[in-house]
């Protein structure tokens, strides 16, 4: 015997049959009066309701619905606070300008090297190999040797430690660690350049400028003791005509012929308005302006370089300087700058303990002559 059993209800409730018609009908009826029904479920543990009826609006009204809020027409200022202006955020630029502190570029025509440890030393040879002329079956005595000076550039720790708050930090619409980073190299670049000037060597490095100078040329003069050229004017130039060109001329070929390749002048700005105006005998300036980017103007026909490290003119005062830097002075530096970032020590403010290890001297004191504004 076979059996047609239906197992699912809902598929025999819907063969449709000549006398059942009816029922589907109420079938139908039930279904539509329940969607009627609005359904009521309790919320989730933990939701909350809408409350924002900006939000609900929008939501009902134009998602649901497709319907545009009408347009409303308020008396609103941003230029006046009480109007709606105090809800108009405030736009900052972001770049803040900066003022430009005067740096100077001893650095760049120094000879730089980096070290590996605080105790850095350097061996200049003084003098040269002696030779001399023989016979064919001549004796050959023993000629003489270079000697050796050793230098070793003092050495000092350049450091910052500004702070901002955390809040500051969080909330700046501009980069305030960046901007830190920034002042902080502006700031070490200004602190260097005194220093490669006018440093003592007493934990920093010692300045070209405060090296012993004399009067007498390369051949008599002690290692280690710089060559001057006096104007005959105590803070000033010699005012005959051409006198103060011939200065800058002795100033000039003080400087032995090897040097000269390579050598520029350095002053401040100060000193360069003064230099600029001075004309020799046939009233010629010596300044000579560039006549292009790639060819800078000259002084003598040597490059004139800026550095307001250097002194203004007074009495007696090394106010110019004529060399081969790359030659004559080394900078010598540990590492690059470090930064570390203490947010715990005062908290909520946050440091930024910036340090760099930088030493210089003068390691050849033949390759840099300074003009002293002074009577002898």
């Amino acid at each position: 015997m076979t059996y047609d059993i239906k197992a699912d209800a809902l598929e025999t409730a819907f063969e449709v049959a000549p006398d059942h018609g009816a029922d589907i009908a109420a079938l139908k009826a039930d279904v539509a009066r329940l969607n009627a029904v609005p359904l009521s479920r309790p919320a989730l543990a933990g939701a909350k309701a809408d409350t924002d009826p900006v939000r609900t609006g929008f939501v009902d009204r134009y998602l649901r619905k497709g319907l545009e809020a009408p347009a409303e027409t308020k008396s609103l200022s941003a230029g006046v606070a009480t109007d709606g202006g105090v809800a108009v955020p405030r736009e900052i630029d972001a770049q803040i300008d900066l003022v430009l502190k005067a740096t100077s570029p001893i650095r760049a025509i120094a000879k730089v090297v980096q070290i590996g440890s605080v105790n850095y030393r350097k061996l200049v040879a003084v003098g040269g190999v002696a030779s001399g002329w023989v016979g064919e079956v001549a004796a050959r005595p023993e000629t003489g040797t270079e000697t050796f000076v050793e230098i070793a550039p003092p050495m000092g720790e350049l450091y910052a430690n500004p702070a901002a708050s955390q809040t500051m930090l969080d909330d700046a619409q501009f980069d305030v660690e960046q901007w830190l980073a920034a002042e902080i190299a502006s700031e070490f670049a200004r602190a260097e350049s005194i220093a490669f000037v006018t440093g003592t060597g007493t934990a920093m490095p010692k300045g070209f400028l405060t090296y012993p100078v004399a009067t007498a040329d390369d051949t008599t003069r002690p290692f280690g003791t710089l060559q001057y050229i006096a104007t005959g004017i105590a803070g000033g130039f010699p005012t005959a005509a051409g006198a103060a060109t011939d200065k800058i001329i002795d100033l000039v070929h003080a400087l032995r012929t090897p040097y000269r390749q390579g050598a520029v002048f350095v002053m401040n700005s100060a000193t360069l308005a003064k230099v600029r105006k001075l004309k020799d005998a046939n009233g010629q300036y010596l300044w000579a302006p560039g006549i292009s980017d790639e060819r800078a103007a000259t002084l003598l026909g040597y490059p004139v370089v800026e550095a307001e490290a250097m002194p203004d003119t007074a009495g007696d005062t090394l106010s110019v300087a004529f060399g081969n830097f790359a030659a004559g002075y080394l900078i010598a530096e540990r590492g690059e700058t470090g930064v570390l970032r203490d947010p715990y020590t005062r908290k909520p403010f946050v440091y930024f303990y910036a340090t760099r290890r930088v030493g210089g001297a003068v390691i050849n004191s033949e390759a840099i002559k300074v003009l002293k504004f002074g009577i002898s």
